[in-house]
């Protein structure tokens, strides 16, 4: 796993908590940022949007990805999530598939209990995309021979 500088590290977490409040959670009430960091050090915010129809809603760590995608960046160093509970709390499956269709399997991935900048206390787990999806399927796969 790449180590992300200190500096970086802190921004991308500053991000992620700014794009929590945002989040537009009137049937869940669980509100979720993430932060995607660029190769070339831009950050993008993405947060969860609900929908009452409830498959039309998008998660907060999707957004990021489709905002940057939008806007042609497609080379990312890290990623850092957070929500409301007062442990870090990993991406659901279906976003673990998205960041893998963008993101390599060592890329780092910061995941933010809710009082981290409040109390500056580190409450952050360290993970990696492979950690969370081992035995991912990813676009190399389609590339294989058939028989």
């Amino acid at each position: 796993m790449e180590v992300i500088v200190t500096s970086k590290r802190d921004r991308l977490l500053q991000a992620a908590a700014e794009a929590k409040t945002f989040a537009y959670v009137p049937y869940s009430k669980f509100r979720v940022g993430a932060a995607l960091l660029t190769q070339d050090g831009e950050i993008i915010k993405g947060c969860n949007v609900e929908n009452a129809s409830y498959g039309g809603t998008v998660c907060a760590e999707r957004t990021a990805i489709f905002k940057a995608v939008s806007e042609g960046k497609l080379k990312f160093a890290a990623l850092a999530v957070t929500t409301d509970v007062a442990s870090p709390v990993a991406p659901c499956g279906m976003c673990r598939q998205v960041i893998r269709e963008f993101c390599s399997l060592d890329m780092p991935i910061l995941l933010a209990a809710s009082d981290y900048l409040d109390n500056k206390q580190d409450g952050v787990r360290e993970s990696t995309l492979g950690e969370l999806l081992p035995y991912s399927f990813g676009p190399e796969d389609l590339e294989r021979d058939r028989t």
